[in-house]
């Protein structure tokens, strides 16, 4: 109960920091969005100090009254360094490539500053995950690592920027609510039926081991059959070579949500995407027919590999559709 009271009061405090809603990029970090609090180290040296204070006034000794004062306006000039960290950068993009859901993806972040002020000690967190960010002559790029559960939109939230420089007295931190959802591809199913056979009249031809005509000559790779390999020319050039045949395939395979046998809508999704990333291993041309949407296809390559993934990573929740 205590642990669910204090993340009550965590997010009542979070709606009165800035920014309080997702805002686009680019993002400029003001004095206003810069807080800072001391850290333990912090809290101990102001205790030691005041227990210096008093017992220099105590015995009326005016070096100790001195050394106290000067080391309050060093750990004052600290709070101002921290707080000057963080003021004026600019956080230009956020970017992630789509990983399937389950996999980390690795979000990426572009930071630019001013290249006549030094800024040491960054860190960004999201979610408990962090990591340093560095900058040199002015730029720099963070990459996070954030674990991924579900398919569709991931929405990173608020990221902290934050520092301890230049002593560790005090942290400075300020949020960035980038207004970016990373897409998160459906999880591939790991086991089940072969890919659909081809239908229509347009043959094609793919490369494949145990062909019929030799397509062309290429470099021996681990894995490949004895059978395959030419010895003759890869003792003429000392190094292995191996046949690569070309074998006639069907035309265009059809990836039907309609014709798969299963109630589980999620189950079905998680097949077609198998099916997406085996018919891109194969070389074949392929389309694909979801509910509701106009066909994705016929096509290959990685921008349709993506178009069908997009499409379903964002269906809606499985078991709703038909």
């Amino acid at each position: 109960m205590a642990a669910v009271s204090r993340h009550a009061l965590w997010q009542r405090l979070m709606t009165w920091t800035r920014p309080r809603q997702a805002e686009s990029l680019p993002v400029q970090l003001d004095r206003r969005r810069v807080y800072i609090l001391p850290t333990r180290f912090g809290l101990f040296f102001a205790l030691l100090l005041l227990a210096m204070w008093v017992g220099a006034l105590n015995y009326n000794n005016n070096p100790a009254l001195m050394l106290c004062l000067l080391l309050a306006g060093a750990a004052n000039t600290s709070l101002l360094t921290a707080h000057l960290q963080l003021t004026g950068l600019q956080v230009l993009a956020l970017a992630a490539d789509p990983v399937p859901a389950g996999a980390t993806l690795e979000l990426r972040m572009n930071v630019r500053a001013d290249p006549g002020r030094q800024r040491r000690g960054l860190r960004l967190d999201v979610d408990g995950v962090a990591t340093t960010l560095s900058l040199s002559e002015g730029h720099g790029q963070a990459v996070l690592s954030l674990p991924t559960q579900r398919r569709g939109w991931l929405e990173p939230g608020r990221i902290r920027i934050s520092t301890t420089r230049p002593l560790g007295l005090a942290r400075a931190w300020a949020y960035v609510w980038p207004d970016a959802p990373l897409l998160v591809y459906p999880s591939p199913e790991p086991h089940g039926p072969p890919l659909p056979d081809g239908t229509g009249t347009t043959p094609r031809a793919r490369l494949q081991a145990s062909g019929d005509d030799v397509h062309h000559l290429r470099a021996y790779r681990r894995g490949d059959a004895r059978r395959a390999i030419a010895w003759k020319p890869s003792a003429r050039r000392n190094a292995l070579l191996v046949r690569a045949f070309e074998q006639p395939v069907g035309a265009d395979v059809v990836l039907d949500w309609q014709q798969i046998p299963m109630r589980d809508g999620e189950g079905r999704v998680r097949r077609l995407a198998r099916w997406v990333d085996e018919a891109e291993r194969e070389g074949r041309r392929y389309v694909l027919r979801l509910p509701g949407q106009p066909p994705i296809g016929p096509g290959s390559g990685a921008v349709h590999r993506h178009a069908c993934l997009r499409a379903l990573a964002l269906l809606p929740p499985a078991g709703v559709v038909a």
